[in-house]
C-alpha cells in the first residue's frame, strides 16, 4: 500500500490542490485575484523549461540513433505497427467524442482571449515549419519549427561523426539537465494548477465540474472498450483464433503492474515475461517492448485527442473542422512517439498544441488536469499495448511464434 501511494503521490497531490482550489473558487471568489499569479508563475516556469528540453531531447535522440539502424525488417515492421496502432486509437477517440459530445462552457464576456488570427493558411504553414531569426526558435509559439531544427541538428551530428562527439555529449548532458529541471518545476503543479482551478471555478461557476467529468468519463469508457476490443483484434490477427485468449491469459499481471506503478518502464519486465509465455521470439520481444515503452503510447494518443477536443470546447471553436482534425492527428503522433521518451512528455504535446492552433494560455490548465487524471488507464494502454504490438510485428515481419515458455 505504501508503494502504491508513492507511485500515485503526484496524482493525489494534484487532486488535493484542485479540491482546495475548487473550495476557494466557490466560497471565497474574492481571493482568486491573489491566487491567480501563482498559476501564472507555474505556467511561465513550465514554458521556459519545456522549450529547451524539447530541443535537447529530440536532437539527442536523433544523434544517438546510428547504432539502431541495423535492425532491418523488424524495425520497419515495428515502426509501421506503432504508427498504425497510434492512428487507429486516435481515430477511434475522434469517433467517440463525435458520437458523445460535451457541451461547451458558457461564455463569460471575453474571459478567454481570441485565439484566431487573420493570417492566411499559406502564411501559417510557413510559420509552422520555419522562423526568420534563430532566437525565435526558442519561443513556445514556434514549437514545431524548434522540433524540425532539433531533428536537423541531431541528423547533422550523426553525419559529422567523430568530430561531433563533444557536441553529442553536450546534447546528452543538456537533455539530462533540462529533464531534471522540468521534474523540479512539476513539483509545483498542485499549487499552480490548484490556483488556476480556483480562478476557473470563480469565473465559470460550478458547472465546470460537469464539464470536466464528461470527457474524463468518456476517456475511461472509450479506453476500456479499446483495450478489450482492439487489443483482442490485434492479438487474433497476429496469432489466429487462439491469439486473443493467450494474450489476455498472460496480460493480467502486466496490467495490474501498470495500474499499481503508473509507469510503462516499470511494467517492461512483466511485459517481457508475458511475451515469452505467449511465444513471441525473443529477438522481437527484446526490441519491440523496450523501444515501445518509450515510442509507442496508444493511451497517450487517446488522451491527446481528448485534450485537444476539450481545448476547442473552451475557446468555442469547431474541433471537427477537417484541417483541425488533420493537425490533431499530427500532434497526436508526435506526442505518442517523439515525446514518449521525455518525462512529462504530454505537457510538451500540450505546448505544441497551443502553438499550432494558436490557442490561449487559459486552455493549458484544463488539458494538464485531464492528462493527469486519465494517467492510470493511459499507462495500461501504453504499456500492455507493447506486448500486443510485439505479437503483430512477429506476424507482419514473417517470423514464427515459438512454443510458449517461461524465460
Amino acid at each position: 500500500m505504501k508503494k502504491l501511494i508513492n507511485n500515485y503521490s503526484a496524482i493525489f497531490l494534484l487532486l488535493t490542490g484542485i479540491f482546495i482550489g475548487s473550495l476557494v473558487g466557490i466560497f471565497a471568489p474574492q481571493a482568486v485575484i491573489y491566487l491567480k499569479p501563482l498559476g501564472d508563475i507555474f505556467l511561465n516556469l513550465l514554458f521556459v523549461s519545456v522549450v529547451p528540453l524539447v530541443f535537447f531531447a529530440v536532437a539527442n535522440s536523433i544523434a544517438s540513433l546510428e547504432q539502431q539502424s541495423k535492425f532491418g525488417k523488424i524495425v520497419i515492421s515495428m515502426i509501421g505497427t506503432f504508427l498504425l496502432f497510434i492512428i487507429v486509437s486516435a481515430v477511434f477517440t475522434i469517433v467517440a467524442v463525435y458520437l458523445f459530445p460535451t457541451e461547451a462552457l458558457p461564455s463569460n464576456g471575453g474571459e478567454i482571449p481570441e485565439s484566431g488570427t487573420s493570417t492566411s493558411w499559406n502564411d501559417r504553414l510557413v510559420s509552422f515549419f520555419t522562423v526568420g531569426e534563430f532566437t525565435e526558435l526558442f519561443s513556445r509559439k514556434n514549437m514545431l519549427a524548434l522540433l524540425i531544427f532539433a531533428f536537423l541538428t541531431g541528423t547533422a551530428v550523426r553525419k559529422a561523426g567523430k568530430p561531433a562527439e563533444i557536441f553529442a555529449g553536450f546534447l546528452a548532458s543538456g537533455f539530462e539537465v533540462m529533464k531534471q529541471l522540468l521534474l523540479m518545476v512539476m513539483k509545483g503543479a498542485p499549487i499552480g494548477l490548484g490556483a488556476y482551478f480556483a480562478y476557473q471555478v470563480a469565473t465559470m461557476g460550478p458547472e465546470l465540474f460537469g464539464f470536466y467529468a464528461k470527457p474524463l468519463g468518456l476517456y475511461y469508457v472509450a479506453g476500456a472498450i479499446y483495450l478489450i476490443v482492439f487489443f483482442s483484434l490485434y492479438a487474433w490477427t497476429a496469432k489466429g483464433s487462439g491469439g486473443a485468449k493467450i494474450f489476455w491469459k498472460n496480460n493480467i499481471y502486466p496490467s495490474l503492474t501498470a495500474l499499481s506503478t503508473c509507469s510503462s518502464f516499470a511494467t517492461m519486465p512483466a511485459n517481457l515475461q508475458a511475451a515469452a509465455r505467449i511465444g513471441i521470439p525473443s529477438s522481437i520481444a527484446n526490441i519491440v517492448i523496450p523501444i515501445g515503452s518509450t515510442l509507442h503510447k496508444q493511451g497517450s494518443s487517446m488522451s491527446s485527442i481528448i485534450k485537444i477536443y476539450v481545448a476547442f470546447l473552451i475557446i468555442g471553436e469547431d474541433f471537427f473542422d477537417p484541417i483541425n482534425l488533420m493537425l490533431a492527428l499530427g500532434i497526436t503522433i508526435f506526442v505518442s512517439i517523439v515525446a514518449g521518451g521525455i518525462p512529462n512528455g504530454g505537457y510538451i504535446g500540450e505546448m505544441l498544441m497551443i502553438s499550432v492552433y494558436n490557442l490561449p494560455v487559459e486552455a493549458i490548465p484544463a488539458v494538464m488536469i485531464l492528462g493527469t487524471l486519465v494517467d492510470p488507464l493511459a499507462t495500461v494502454l501504453n504499456s500492455t499495448g507493447d506486448t500486443v504490438a510485439a505479437m503483430f510485428v512477429t506476424k507482419i515481419s514473417g517470423e514464427k511464434f515459438r512454443p510458449p515458455q517461461l524465460e
